[in-house]
């Protein structure tokens, strides 16, 4: 469609599961805008079941596990524990995540509350620290004074904790690929079981050797671990929370995908932020000297963005001189 009036045309192009919606014009400077959603997308999976499921056995556990490390004298067993509590928490945080990003937009929050999903993976990353901090003090203070250790009552309970995090794992293993906050309720449960086995070979080691230390020494290996293993997932939601570009997306390769469409003259004013752990948006404007070409040209381009880059909510603002925009960028 192209504009050689003083008016102009603003053009609105949704494609939702392939049907068309007709352009609608209003009297606006040389825009053409093209909106794409994808209405699949609107209504993430919460998951209710796996994380019903996987609090209720990791908060039975905590509760053994506490009890266990007092009367083995493990602090070991404490860090485990201290760590699962850290787990039940972060997995309370993610699953109310998970419920409202699945609201639907409303007055006032015209995204929904999808970005509440960003929120909960910080907290998680930061929750996850927190509880590290407090089982490393506990633990140097056990260093200097070593307890007497039960080995076997220590192996038994970490035992039972690696079956523990393993099915709870396992309940979150295919969303974790797309989803940054199951992946931190995967990766805390992971890591988990990982610390229970280190703590099954600790016990181990001082039954057969008699030597306490190896206790709280086991403990601040599995906390300088798992703050080591936890780097990433906080870097990547602070990231989100500052609008930054998602891992996933190639800025510079989306940027040269606009610039190559046909009549494309520049791109400009290009963002993409996650708007939640799940879906992604973009804004842009396409300098086309002919004006804006009609709704399909905007369908095609939103549909390829979610194709090729998944970006699941795109806006497009064609202009016919770039001078004429004051965000030129």
């Amino acid at each position: 469609m192209s504009d050689k009036s003083d008016h102009s045309h603003t053009v609105h192009a949704h494609a939702d599961h392939g049907h068309s919606h007709h352009g609608h014009h209003h009297g606006h400077s040389h825009h053409g805008h093209g909106h794409h959603h994808g209405h699949h997308h609107h209504a993430p999976a919460t998951h209710g079941k796996a994380f019903a499921l996987a609090v209720a056995l990791n908060l039975i556990f905590v509760v053994g596990e506490v009890a266990a490390s007092f009367m083995s004298g493990s602090t070991a067993l404490l860090a485990d524990a201290g760590h699962n509590l850290g787990d039940v928490l972060s997995l309370l945080l993610a699953w109310g995540a998970s419920v409202l990003a699945a609201r639907p937009p409303g007055p006032g929050f015209t995204y929904g509350l999808k970005s509440s999903s960003i929120l909960a993976a910080i907290a998680n990353a930061a929750l996850l620290w927190v509880a590290l901090g407090a089982v490393l003090l506990e633990t140097v203070q056990r260093l200097w004074e070593p307890a007497e250790v039960n080995g076997p009552m220590v192996m038994l309970v970490a035992g039972i904790g690696i079956v523990v995090n393993l099915a709870s794992a396992l309940l979150f293993a295919k969303g974790s690929k797309d989803d940054l906050n199951l992946r931190a309720a995967f990766m805390h449960l992971m890591a988990d079981a990982v610390v229970s086995a280190s703590v099954v070979f600790a016990g181990l080691v001082i039954t057969l050797t008699a030597q306490n230390w190896i206790d709280p020494l086991t403990s601040v290996i599995i906390t300088i671990g798992l703050a080591w293993g936890s780097w990433d997932l906080l870097k990547d939601a602070v990231k989100m929370g500052l609008l930054a570009v998602p891992r996933h997306i190639n800025e510079d390769k989306v940027r040269t995908f606009l610039g190559e469409q046909a009549g494309v003259e520049a791109v400009h004013d290009l963002h993409i932020w996650g708007m939640s752990t799940t879906e992604s948006a973009l804004t842009a404007h396409l300098v086309m000297p002919q004006g804006a070409p009609g709704d399909a040209f905007l369908r095609d381009i939103s549909g390829q963005l979610e194709q090729r880059f998944g970006i699941h909510h795109a806006t497009i603002q064609v202009e016919q001189n770039a001078d004429d925009c004051r965000l030129r960028s």
